[in-house]
């Protein structure tokens, strides 16, 4: 499999992310559904805490990747879903602390959104992650 993270001359290069990413040869595709924060017993973590949202959301994305034998290196995209009025910056620290500096950063989208499937949730967070193909 090879994977290549595409930052072009003439674009702005970012340590928190790649402007695209291909993926050629034998591989197997993660797609993680959105994840808010909520914990294993499905309570709501972190009421009206970014930071504390945010560090949840991460973990439970871990243990995702976790389970479909990915890590948060693997992730080639992720959508952030703000609600409209929150700022990003508290997130992405929360990341880094939970994901640490990856070594190939993703491509991102950051949206702003009126609301999520719950009204205490401030973020929301898919991904998609690549993996080499067990043989």
């Amino acid at each position: 499999m090879n994977v290549q993270h595409l930052n072009p001359s003439g674009m702005h290069r970012n340590p928190a992310f790649s402007q695209a990413i291909t993926v050629d040869g034998p591989h197997r595709v993660v797609y993680v559904g959105g994840q808010n924060a909520v914990d294993g017993e499905g309570g709501i973590v972190g009421s009206g805490d970014m930071a504390a949202q945010a560090e949840q959301v991460a973990r439970n994305l871990v243990t995702v990747l976790e389970a479909a034998g990915a890590s948060p290196n693997d992730i080639v995209k992720w959508n952030v879903y703000l609600v409209q009025g929150q700022s990003p910056r508290g997130a992405f620290e929360a990341f880094q602390r939970v994901f640490g500096r990856l070594e190939r950063p993703p491509t991102i989208s950051v949206l702003q959104v009126a609301g999520l499937a719950h009204p205490e949730f401030l973020l929301e967070l898919d991904a998609v992650a690549v993996v080499a193909a067990a043989s």
